[in-house]
């Protein structure tokens, strides 16, 4: 698990639902325990009605936990989307995608083996775009609220890397 506070981090953010989004949850969700109950206070009714009160928040939750960071270990610059690690020596291009070009990366011309980290609540992000013949995965869409300054945290090393004289590398 990635902390909160890491040495070498450059960019860190935390896909939270919005507060609008929150409101909407806790209100579906004691509409929907209210309609379960029916003022019948049962046992088994009351527990349902805690349960169907309870898992959407938990749900929403669970949602909002997700991390992406980017962080400099061992003189090499990593991408941590929740458990999930790319080095930047495996990354050919970064793109940052805006609310239409966002939606069509994630649309029908989708490769089926690009791995996507999305929530329905951000609209904007980034396409990396991996150079490792070893991996199948073509690249990554990345959801962010702050593209630019994920682009930002990363493009360093990748302009590092491309100053570096070319060759194979091993």
């Amino acid at each position: 698990m990635v902390s909160d506070m890491r040495s070498g981090e450059r960019y860190a953010e935390r896909m939270t639902l919005p507060l609008a989004g929150w409101l909407a949850v806790i209100v579906i969700a004691v509409i929907a325990a209210a309609l379960s109950n029916l003022g019948d206070m049962r046992w088994w009714r009351v527990t349902a009605s805690l349960v169907i009160l309870v898992a959407p928040v938990v749900g929403a939750w669970w949602l909002s936990r997700l991390r992406v960071s980017v962080v400099e270990a061992d003189g090499e610059v990593w991408l941590h989307v929740d458990d999930a690690m790319l080095p930047m020596s495996a990354v050919a291009e970064i793109e940052v995608l805006e609310p239409v070009a966002y939606s069509d990366a994630l649309g029908v011309a989708l490769h089926p083996l690009t791995f996507v980290v999305q929530r329905p609540w951000i609209n904007r992000g980034l396409r990396i775009v991996l150079d490792d013949p070893e991996d199948p995965t073509p690249s990554w869409v990345i959801a962010s609220r702050r593209p630019e300054r994920l682009r930002d945290a990363l493009a360093p090393a990748l302009e590092g890397r491309s100053a570096s004289p070319s060759g194979p590398r091993g």
